[in-house]
């Protein structure tokens, strides 16, 4: 009884470790050298066909103002589609591999 305890819990244990390893948070800095106000940022994996939350949706991101962006969903994709709304209402959509950057920044 006492090894088939111990073989399950080495069993759960290798399963936890094994499922972490996939599971990431990123964080990296969004800088808005534009000339409009950024009102709404979007993002999503690629994988999904929804976009997520507004992250913005408390503030606006103002013309040289710069902010953190940190992607907690515990996926295990680099794959993310970004869709930035500025003030005058024009849109950009970008695909970007969040695993490898440090910082985006948005221009005119």
């Amino acid at each position: 009884m006492t090894s088939r305890f111990a073989a399950l819990a080495a069993s759960i244990l290798s399963l936890t470790a094994a499922s972490g390893a996939f599971a990431q948070d990123v964080e990296y800095a969004l800088l808005n050298s534009s000339s409009l106000a950024l009102t709404e940022f979007y993002t999503s994996s690629t994988d999904d066909e929804e976009w997520g939350e507004d992250l913005l949706a408390a503030t606006d991101l103002l013309p040289g103002e710069a902010g953190s962006v940190v992607i907690a969903d515990g996926g295990e994709s680099c794959e993310y589609d970004m869709l930035f709304i500025f003030e005058d209402g024009t849109e950009l959509t970008d695909t970007v591999d969040i695993c490898q950057i440090a910082s985006y920044e948005l221009f005119d």
